[in-house]
């Protein structure tokens, strides 16, 4: 043996044993899941789905919460939590999604249709998530955003009052 190895030899050892202790006696780390979208598919992206009572009131919840402009959170991260104090239009749909449904139905008609009214608002724009990424723009004001939930509720509350006849 060298003498260098002589001396990296034990120090590896113990390295390694060392390493191997903390291990043996470390407690896990909780994981915090993922959370999982449901790609958008061509039956979402149609404007014809089936609205309920609840897709409304999912709109009129989201609307509440985001009231004033010092509720909304303008930089999403799509990171939402039950003790949030602000709200991205994403969280706000999220948070009312959960109230209404008891789950985040992510392609709901209701959030479909705020992002159908997103689209419009912003013609040729290319968003990786529509909810996130307009809500981000730094050309997207706090009246924005309330403009698309409102344009969405009134064509769902249509919708409603159509199928009601």
């Amino acid at each position: 043996m060298t003498r260098v190895t002589r001396f990296i030899l034990p120090f590896a050892v113990a390295l390694v044993a060392a390493g191997y202790g903390c291990a043996r006696t470390r407690e896990p780390v909780p994981s915090v899941p993922e959370p999982s979208y449901e790609p958008t598919s061509v039956e979402a992206e149609q404007r014809s789905q089936p609205v309920t009572d609840q897709d409304l009131r999912i709109l009129e919840r989201a609307d509440a919460t985001l009231s004033d402009p010092a509720k909304w959170d303008r930089q999403d991260d799509r990171i939402c939590a039950p003790e949030d104090t602000t709200w991205s239009l994403f969280c706000a749909l999220q948070r009312a999604s959960v109230e209404i449904l008891g789950v985040y139905d992510h392609r709901r008609v209701a959030i479909q249709e705020v992002r159908f009214a997103i689209e419009e608002a912003a013609p040729g724009q290319v968003f990786e998530h529509r909810l996130r990424d307009y809500n981000n723009l730094p050309t997207t004001r706090f009246e924005d955003v309330q403009a698309v939930l409102h344009v969405a509720r009134e064509r769902v509350a249509d919708r409603l009052a159509r199928v009601r006849k």
